[in-house]
């Protein structure tokens, strides 16, 4: 099957190719790519043949399935693979801590052994490879004035812009900027964006939270000349290769628990901001993998959790700030991908361009009057996939106690805020599940838990045992705070003043 992808607002026939897809990012419209179909797997080839799969091999049979041979040919894209996952500290990539606390059913996938210690390293090791490919297969031996580049401008909430940043640093004909709300981030996310000396890298501190970042970022997208003139891409979760990459670790858990029996009934419960993470899940569910529930987890910034019960896609006022702020988010940008799907499943024939017409309305709707609703058979149809649950700070702090009392696989297990929103969803399912004893819950891990000091010593400063130092922070990590700062304080999120430091610092860097 020949793959291409298309706009989710667009309304004609009109596809582009992975390559395209990847380096534009967003359609002209706006709008986010999708296949142009979701492949479908067997249960044969799942259970009997992708089961017994390292997870780099599992990735492969995966992405092949979505990139065409003729694009990126199989040994290459097998290279690629290899590049980008021989950088994690676990030979199992995302390993699954199975049955963290005796005679439970909770399982803690662990997200975080990328070299920024973040979920995002699953992806964005591997987007920075593919940048860095298409870039050299295009460029070959030409003079550096005739060279094609590439200027990545991103907005990060924490975690994307340290992992893409790794992922990108010394690419040859590739810049790379960063946005993120000044004071609104951690202190080692921070450490680890602005202590990365490359010339090619530049972080943009920008007084405002992460969807004015966000914004402004789009805005850039969407600003033909800018565009032209700068040959703009996409790190942010709206790059399709992003949600591609992810598919594999619910494939790679589901199979540690199951091994070869698809009867095993399994929740995959997971913190959400910008709902890229997640949805890699759904995606995996629509190619065939038996997932019985995809379970969104929000802290106070609800409104996901708030749409699948009230069919209100709506920003609430101003964001706010929680002690898991990489899901600090009022609009969930990945979610439109879902919505698509949504709106097409409405339709007679499954019609795409109509579900683009939708699609284009209710964001219109969004920008104009801050909302859009959605009829009562779209919430229906989410519902089969989807359940959700919000989770406060107070329960946050609660449940990191929780599990560091009562773990016993390891003893002491520490998680970090955003993991302990996944974790505490999870108590809440059960409460609910009538047969929760018979289902097996894979709650993601989203980040290292020294990322966050903050909230981590707020849970657990109290017990004797606890030290941050000696119980959480790697070295690595530790030695960052003595190195030099790169930073560009803006002093307003404002797209006119982002766009000009972006000139002025491309000229300085004279890649």
């Amino acid at each position: 099957m020949s793959q291409t992808y298309r706009s989710s607002r667009s309304a004609s026939p009109e596809t582009v190719s992975f390559e395209t897809a990847i380096i534009q990012g967003l359609g002209k419209d706006g709008g986010l790519f999708i296949p142009s179909a979701i492949p479908q797997v067997s249960q044969e080839t799942m259970f009997s043949q992708w089961s017994k799969l390292s997870f780099q091999d599992l990735a492969f049979e995966i992405m092949k399935l979505y990139v065409n041979e003729s694009e990126i040919p199989h040994a290459d894209l097998k290279d690629l693979i290899n590049k980008s996952y021989s950088t994690f500290r676990s030979e199992e990539v995302t390993p699954l801590n199975k049955n963290l606390i005796e005679g439970d059913n909770i399982n803690i996938l662990e997200l975080f052994h990328g070299p920024t210690y973040a979920f995002k390293d699953v992806a964005l090791q591997f987007v920075g490879n593919l940048f860095e490919y298409f870039l050299n297969r295009g460029n070959g031996d030409l003079p550096k004035e005739q060279r094609k580049k590439i200027t990545v401008v991103g907005a990060t909430s924490g975690d994307t812009g340290s992992a893409a940043i790794y992922g990108l640093r010394g690419k040859k004909d590739i810049s790379v900027f960063i946005l993120y709300p000044t004071g609104r981030i951690s202190p080692i996310q921070e450490e680890q964006m602005t202590t990365v000396p490359d010339k090619n890298v530049q972080t943009l501190s920008v007084k405002g939270t992460f969807d004015n970042c966000q914004d402004i970022v789009k805005a850039i997208f969407a600003d033909k000349e800018f565009n032209e003139n700068h040959n703009v891409g996409a790190v942010n979760s709206i790059n399709w290769a992003r949600i591609l990459a992810q598919i594999t670790y619910y494939f790679y858990s589901y199979f540690k628990i199951s091994g070869s029996n698809p009867d095993i009934k399994i929740k995959f419960v997971v913190p959400s901001g910008n709902f890229g993470d997640i949805l890699a899940g759904y995606f995996a569910k629509k190619m065939g993998l038996p997932v019985q529930k995809l379970v969104i987890a929000t802290n106070e910034n609800d409104i996901l959790d708030r749409f699948l019960k009230s069919g209100d896609y709506a920003r609430s006022g101003d964001v706010k700030a929680t002690l898991s702020p990489a899901m600090d988010i009022l609009i969930s940008s990945n979610f439109e991908r879902l919505l698509w799907y949504l709106a097409r499943d409405q339709l007679a024939n499954g019609d795409d361009i109509k579900a683009g017409e939708i699609l284009s309305k209710w964001f219109s709707d969004l920008k104009s009057q801050g909302k859009f609703s959605v009829g009562p058979e779209v919430i229906k149809a989410a519902l089969v996939d989807f359940d959700s649950e919000r989770v406060s700070d107070p329960e946050i702090l609660e449940t990191i106690k929780q599990t560091y009392e009562t773990s016993t696989s390891p003893k002491n297990y520490i998680l970090d805020p955003h993991t302990a929103v996944g974790v505490k969803a999870v108590y809440n399912q059960k409460a609910k599940d009538s047969n929760s004893k018979d289902i097996q819950y894979i709650s993601l891990s989203t980040a290292h838990p020294a990322k966050f000091a903050s909230a981590v010593d707020a849970a657990l400063r109290n017990y004797s045992a606890y030290s941050f130092e000696k119980d959480v922070l790697p070295a690595d990590l530790k030695k960052l705070s003595a190195l030099p700062k790169k930073i560009k304080l803006i002093e307003r999120a404002d797209i006119e003043l982002i766009k000009a430091t972006i000139d002025e610092e491309l000229s300085k860097m004279d890649l």
